[in-house]
């Protein structure tokens, strides 16, 4: 079976065959080795090139289904959807904020989060997601605060039981795990009853890891040994997993979420 090469440059250069072949109207130019400009958008690979490598296999078929939704979903976002329509499929994802070296802070609504992190909010269709821009809420005559509203109720209906695992330690330490894999692990994280829900689990105010999009980590603060190993855990699972987000630590308490990077 044909595989993708795991060389980044030829990675990059085989998707760009895969985007002339499939658009052949559509000029693809290199940004980078793992990098293209597809009709004058910026396509970063690093999360595709990411998730092949996870299943080599498979890759070709990653691969086509990836450039096969970044069309669909590049064809969605121009549709003038009304507010009425997409309001009950607004949900938010925390994003890095380094997102914004490819693509333009000014397009994209989202707001400022904590650990050099923002929230971004995306439409959720059935089989893909199209992230709301700043021309949509000109739009829908609403601001990027009142995404911020809908999205997290929406994402309280939609996970209305935190479904986790409870893992204790040798060193005395506990933690909770979510991997639903639906899209919004880490997005759990902005769950306004999250401390009530895990504050009794892990004795008090804990640490959250949301190393990626599809991580969910949640870890009492306490003993320092064990939030020391997990927190190498996280790191790791950020340098290689698709979808990275932050390698550092969200502080939860009643009060709200805080930094620690």
């Amino acid at each position: 079976m044909a595989r993708m090469p795991r060389e980044p440059e030829a990675f990059g250069e085989q998707v760009a065959r895969f985007l002339k072949r499939q658009f052949p109207k559509r000029a693809v130019e290199f940004a980078g080795p793992i990098d293209l400009v597809l009709n004058g958008k910026y396509l970063r690979l690093e999360n595709l090139y990411r998730m092949v490598q996870r299943q080599p296999d498979h890759g070709v078929r990653i691969v086509e289904n990836y450039l096969e939704l970044l069309i669909e979903g590049d064809s969605l976002s121009v549709l003038p959807l009304p507010l009425s329509v997409a309001k009950p499929r607004i949900m938010p994802r925390i994003q890095p904020v380094t997102i914004f070296q490819h693509l333009d802070q000014e397009q994209v609504a989202h707001i400022p989060y904590v650990n050099n992190t923002v929230i971004v909010f995306v439409i959720d269709m059935p089989q893909i997601t199209v992230t709301v821009t700043i021309e949509q809420t000109l739009r829908w005559g609403v601001q990027a605060e009142d995404l911020d509203v809908i999205a997290r109720e929406n994402l309280a209906r939609y996970i209305p039981d935190l479904q986790m695992q409870l893992v204790d330690s040798v060193e005395g330490g506990r933690a909770a795990i979510v991997a639903a894999q639906d899209g919004y692990d880490s997005a759990r994280l902005l769950v306004n009853s999250l401390h009530d829900r895990l504050a009794p689990e892990l004795n008090g105010d804990f640490y959250v890891a949301i190393p990626s999009r599809d991580v969910f980590l949640a870890l009492s603060s306490a003993p320092a040994e064990f939030v020391t190993r997990l927190s190498k855990r996280a790191e790791m699972a950020f340098r290689r997993l698709p979808y990275p987000i932050t390698s550092n630590l969200f502080v939860v308490t009643r009060d709200g979420v805080a930094g620690t990077g």
